[in-house]
């Protein structure tokens, strides 16, 4: 909740927040599953989220003609990472594609009611990972760590 509150307000969050989410998920993922396939997918997931970083960081300066710290924050990368340790692979692509387009039509849904340009990416993934925990908390969604 906090990483939502202080990206929507301030545009900026916490550092220390990012590694409390990544061991914390990283916890929960690594109790649900093997220790050889906790850290195959976590590697596998972090090499995707680089390759996003990379096709980002290509399209920003290419494309956009800007640097990458002008359209994607620090904060929205320590997320990335945060997460990418947190599921099975299929678990995280879907998830994450997901996160994306959740965030992505909040963003346009709250656009007319604040100031701000940029989107709290991180922010508001936060807040659908904490609704699929929730989710899947209280069994409406069956085990999130089998797919």
């Amino acid at each position: 909740m906090s990483i939502l509150f202080q990206d929507i307000k301030e545009r900026k969050v916490y550092w220390f927040l990012f590694p409390i989410v990544a061991f914390t998920a990283a916890y929960l993922y690594y109790t649900n599953t093997f220790f050889e396939l906790f850290w195959t997918t976590s590697l596998i997931n972090l090499g995707i989220i680089f390759s996003i970083i990379l096709v980002l960081q290509a399209y920003s300066k290419f494309k956009l003609q800007t640097d990458l710290q002008q359209v994607f924050g620090l904060g929205d990368v320590l997320f990335f990472l945060a997460v990418s340790i947190a599921f099975p692979i299929a678990t995280f692509i879907i998830f994450f594609v997901f996160s994306l387009l959740f965030s992505l039509l909040l963003h346009i849904l709250l656009k007319n009611k604040t100031q701000e340009t940029s989107v709290p990416l991180a922010g508001y993934m936060s807040l659908f990972f904490m609704t699929v925990y929730l989710l899947n908390w209280t069994g409406f969604l069956s085990n999130i760590y089998s797919i």
